[in-house]
């Protein structure tokens, strides 16, 4: 090998892994602030005085945000490249979570609750094209590290936050830990890709195929995650008598596992196949349903939450992956489509098995998340997996 060669070769590997480091960067750091957002709703709500009710329409109009911006990322993202996207994205995450903690108008709230759902939806659009795009370029599977690191940044988040908050007023911790997160962001942005994917298809398109397979699978774990976010603390505290101060021991356990299966997910899914990796994974997080619903013990419940954390960690990684490799739709049309069936399982989710949970009972409602699971179990044979070369 000449050394121009060579030289070359080091130069690509060196910019491989920067582009790399700048994706978990992203991931990270839209973990985080989803944790700020999360810990902070309780002052938000003492500041203007809403009720319950109006709390809930809020942490709504967060998702209707996030909705609205998600199907016009892929065309930016083709039209101006990945990094500004995201730059443009994170910009509108920092400026309304900073200034939520300040606003004590209902209205006023209102409005930048939308402006960081808009910012949300559009990062993690362009941050999953970015990773698409990282991935296929390396020829290695990184998706389920990639997303490891958003469930990283929200263990973090929640701690620094919380940590700050014992000694810092609710407006200061805030600012404080966005200016500690911005200097990292600042730094690796540079890395983000210039460029998106190729314009291949339609701006907006309803999804089909493959890619509508894809997203019924993400929504179902989506949906199952903000069950276990948002009915966890309730089960455990009124159905398996936990004392109120440690409801949020399920939820802890299930982030846990689920960022444990996410870091040491690529491996996993080198070594077997995509398609093994959801199925397993499938019938392990139906495990913990059970675990959780039919053995009446604190262990069993924790563990319960822990396995399904542990089976769903990498199925939703393992789906983006995919749609790099099907023929439906470009990637730039097909991310959006995806996210935005996805994202609809948090918002409707945790609102379904609340109605059911009112007419019969909540056992009953989070049961409702089996059937979903054996959903998952009939369609994902028709998925078009990743096929990645195992050698590197």
């Amino acid at each position: 090998m000449s050394r121009d060669k060579a030289n070359s070769l080091k130069t690509s590997i060196k910019e491989q892994a920067n582009q790399q480091r700048a994706t978990q960067c992203v991931f990270f750091c839209t973990g985080v602030i989803t944790a700020i957002w999360a810990v902070i709703i309780p002052y938000l709500k003492l500041n203007t005085g809403v009720s319950d009710t109006a709390l809930g329409g809020l942490i709504l109009c967060m998702g209707v945000g996030a909705l609205i911006t998600m199907p016009i990322v892929g065309p930016l993202s083709t039209r101006f490249g990945c990094r500004k996207v995201i730059f443009t994205g994170y910009c509108l995450l920092v400026v309304s979570v900073i200034t939520l903690p300040f606003l004590q108008s209902f209205w006023l709230l209102a409005f930048f609750v939308i402006l960081l759902g808009a910012g949300m939806g559009s990062v993690d659009c362009a941050m999953n094209i970015q990773a698409i795009l990282v991935e296929k370029e390396s020829n290695k599977t990184l998706m389920s590290g990639f997303h490891g690191f958003y469930s990283l940044g929200g263990i973090a988040g929640a701690a620094l936050i919380t940590s700050m908050l014992f000694w810092l007023p609710v407006t200061s911790s805030v600012m404080l830990a966005v200016c500690v997160l911005t200097a990292y962001f600042s730094f690796y942005q540079r890395y983000l890709l210039p460029y998106g994917n190729e314009n291949s298809g339609p701006a907006f398109a309803v999804p089909k195929g493959s890619v509508l397979t894809i997203g019924l699978i993400c929504f179902c774990f989506f949906l199952a995650e903000g069950t276990v976010l948002d009915w966890s603390s309730v089960f455990l505290t009124e159905y398996r008598a936990f004392p109120l101060h440690l409801g949020g021991i399920g939820f802890a356990a299930f982030s846990i596992a689920m960022t444990i299966g996410r870091l040491t997910g690529d491996k996993v899914v080198s070594r077997f196949s995509g398609l093994k990796v959801v199925v397993y994974g499938t019938l392990v997080a139906a495990l913990g349903l059970v675990c959780v619903l039919a053995l009446p013990h604190i262990i069993t419940a924790i563990g319960g939450y822990f396995l399904i954390g542990l089976g769903a960690a990498n199925v939703v990684p393992v789906m983006f992956s995919a749609i790099a490799n099907q023929t439906v739709m470009s990637e730039s049309t097909a991310v959006p489509a995806v996210s935005t069936i996805a994202y609809s399982g948090v918002l409707l989710g945790p609102a379904t098995i609340g109605v059911v949970a009112e007419s019969y009972s909540l056992p009953l409602a989070l049961g409702l998340v089996g059937c979903l699971f054996l959903l998952v179990l009939m369609i994902c044979k028709s998925v078009p997996y990743q096929q990645i070369n195992t050698q590197s």
